[in-house]
């Protein structure tokens, strides 16, 4: 019987497995990095062990580090989570040798599955070798072998960029994996991603847990999740779910598990066999009725699962979301997470808490909503209204991506695939904060410097504020009076620090607003408070390219000096953060005037990476910086 558990794992899904073990009445035993030491996972454990040595991001990656530290600290079971070293069959020896359990597969499992490349050989199937790759066979899509979660991986549609591809692939998988291994496959274009959960046991009983659908995807990373797969007949339904328990019975597999697919022309894709639970588990749980992770533990303990899996019932969907700018090239965001509250009868799973800081070591992921309802239109509708009202105070994320995508009559209507994005990104994400935002965020902040009014006995100019939102900027006005505050066009309801009411064409709207410097939230709308005065150092000469975030510059374009001639939208610099590379382009045709940066560099946000001064009287399209492979 396990007593104790140590998750070698960190955030989201460190949270959860303890959440379980906590019901299960099994103690519980956090591992961190030094920039981990205060974050959420390592406080809510019963006992925390500290990682030495090496890189943030490089520690969770230490095998023998894990495993000493689950026997200094008593435990008695190492569960992997995902990511990480969830898929390395060398670790799972070594926490089994230390005369530990192992809530996983057998080694051998992960070694025949955990490699795409093997496992695809596995299934009868072979991907293309890198340096046979003709005009013929694009496009291609280049992945880690090992890892998921979109790190790794990029679609090639010109030969001429696939050696490049190959490069920047490589790159990030090993960051994220600490493997570089990567191949080549075609890339069915337009598929729809569907998985199948499974579940086996030791006494040879494998259940395949329905389907799950995954098309909505960006940069190949999930997005938004649901369960089961919409649409599939029950006969491509029922195969799936074959090919999954076949995959499974060719390893001997134990434990959880996930088979992937591209689903293309009613025909079924082998994409891969995840070793490991997976991101989106909770919508087969919301379905099945299932805590899989005290499945796992059951599992691992020797218990036999029932002939048949239980009955699903009703729909689940399930949004990530990520701290990222869609003004940026969605660059990942790092700062302070003031507040993250969603409203009742949704699941979130989250590896922070009020007041925590988002860095720059780990993948940019704040939090999953998930929502379940007895039909898909239902749940749908519940999940789109509950991110819409989720108190989310802290940096840009993604929510308004979520919440139009949940309501576009393409994913309403089931007609989604993996092309969905490519497709509507730019409709998508066309900036809409509230009109009215800036002037209540202005009334709120008038009750918070004066509050008991300020008003004057004579006529006087109008106060005004200035704010800037989704890169625009907004001055608004208002006065002082003896009734207190007015603003023109509205009537002022009521207006303190925290709230404001405002009467619009005789309709109240209420609007909450908090601040955290110079930063405003008000309702779902985030602004920055702008100085009356700009500040002159503050200025930038044109042509500044500046961090996006912080990072680490990995490297330079090959032979790249001050006074280099650049072309516009040619690579300089590659910029690393949360486990993803960053390639900064020059902006113009000109020439390099600065570059004030070396590899290795760590940079902050804002940071002067280079300045191109653009050939003057050549009319060359702008370009920002954009994210991919070198």
């Amino acid at each position: 019987m396990i007593t104790s558990v140590l998750v070698a794992n960190r955030g989201e899904i460190a949270c959860r497995v303890f959440r379980t073990c906590r019901e299960a009445g099994i103690r519980t035993v956090a591992v961190h990095s030094d920039a981990d030491a205060g974050a959420l996972h390592a406080r809510v454990a019963d006992s925390a062990v500290r990682l030495p040595g090496g890189a943030p991001a490089d520690t969770y990656l230490r095998a023998d580090l894990v495993v000493k530290a689950a026997v200094g600290a008593g435990a008695d079971a190492v569960h992997p989570g995902y990511g990480f070293l969830s898929e390395n069959a060398d670790f799972a020896r070594a926490v089994l040798d230390a005369g530990l359990v192992w809530i996983g597969p057998p080694p051998e499992a992960i070694e025949a599955m955990a490699s795409k490349t093997r496992a695809k050989q596995l299934m009868g199937l072979a991907p293309l070798a890198a340096d046979e790759v003709t005009e013929a066979d694009l496009p291609v899509l280049v992945k880690a072998a090992a890892g998921g979660g979109g790190r790794g991986m990029r679609s090639v549609r010109r030969l001429a960029e696939l050696g490049a591809a190959l490069e920047g692939a490589r790159a990030e998988a090993a960051s994220a994996f600490g493997d570089g291994e990567v191949f080549v496959e075609p890339y069915v274009e337009n598929g729809r991603h569907v998985e199948v959960q499974i579940l086996a046991d030791t006494h040879g009983t494998v259940w395949a847990l329905g389907t799950r659908d995954c098309s909505l995807q960006r940069r190949h990373q999930k997005v938004i999740e649901e369960a089961p797969a919409p649409g599939l007949s029950e006969r491509s339904a029922e195969e799936l779910r074959a090919l999954a328990v076949r995959a499974a019975r060719a390893v001997s597999y134990v434990g959880a598990g996930t088979v992937e697919f591209l689903v293309a022309d009613g025909r079924a894709h082998f994409l891969e066999m995840n070793t490991r639970l997976q991101v989106e588990h909770p919508v087969t749980e919301a379905v099945f009725g299932l805590d899989l992770v005290a499945e796992q533990i059951r599992v691992a303990e020797g218990a036999a699962l029932d002939p048949e899996p239980p009955r699903a019932r009703g729909h689940a969907v399930e949004a990530r979301l990520y701290a990222e700018d869609p003004a940026n090239d969605w660059t990942p965001q790092t700062g302070t997470l003031h507040r993250l509250t969603v409203p009742e009868g949704v699941r979130l799973d989250t590896g922070y808490g009020d007041g925590d800081d988002i860095g720059v070591h780990y993948d940019p992921m704040l939090a999953k909503v998930v929502a379940h309802a007895p039909t898909r239109a239902e749940a749908i509708r519940k999940l789109a209204g509950a991110l819409e009202r989720t108190v989310l105070h802290g940096p840009v994320t993604n929510r308004d991506l979520l919440v139009r995508s949940l309501r576009h009559p393409e994913f309403t209507s089931a007609r989604m695939d993996t092309g969905f994005y490519e497709r509507h990104l730019g409709d998508l994400t066309v900036p809409a904060p509230d009109p009215y935002a800036p002037l209540a965020a202005a009334l709120a902040d008038a009750r918070t410097r004066s509050p008991l009014g300020g008003w004057r006995n004579l006529p006087s100019q109008p106060q005004t504020k200035r704010y800037a939102t989704a890169g625009e900027e907004t001055e608004v006005r208002y006065r002082h009076t003896r009734t207190g505050l007015t603003a023109e066009g509205v009537q002022v309801v009521h207006a303190d620090p925290g709230l404001v009411v405002l009467e619009i064409d005789g309709v109240r709207r209420r609007f909450e607003v908090a601040r955290y410097g110079d930063r405003v939230h008000v309702n779902g709308t985030a602004l920055t408070a702008l100085p009356r005065f700009p500040d002159p150092e503050a200025q930038h000469a044109p042509g500044s390219l500046l961090a996006p975030m912080p990072g680490t510059v990995v490297k330079l374009a090959d032979g790249l000096i001050t006074g280099s001639s650049v072309r516009a939208g040619e690579p300089l610099l590659w910029l690393e953060a949360m486990k993803m590379q960053h390639v900064i382009s020059a902006p113009v045709e000109g020439t390099v005037t600065a570059l004030p940066v070396t590899t290795g560099q760590q940079v902050q946000v804002g940071a002067l990476l280079a300045v191109v001064q653009e050939i003057q009287g050549r009319d060359q399209p702008r370009r920002t910086a954009r994210e991919g492979a070198p």
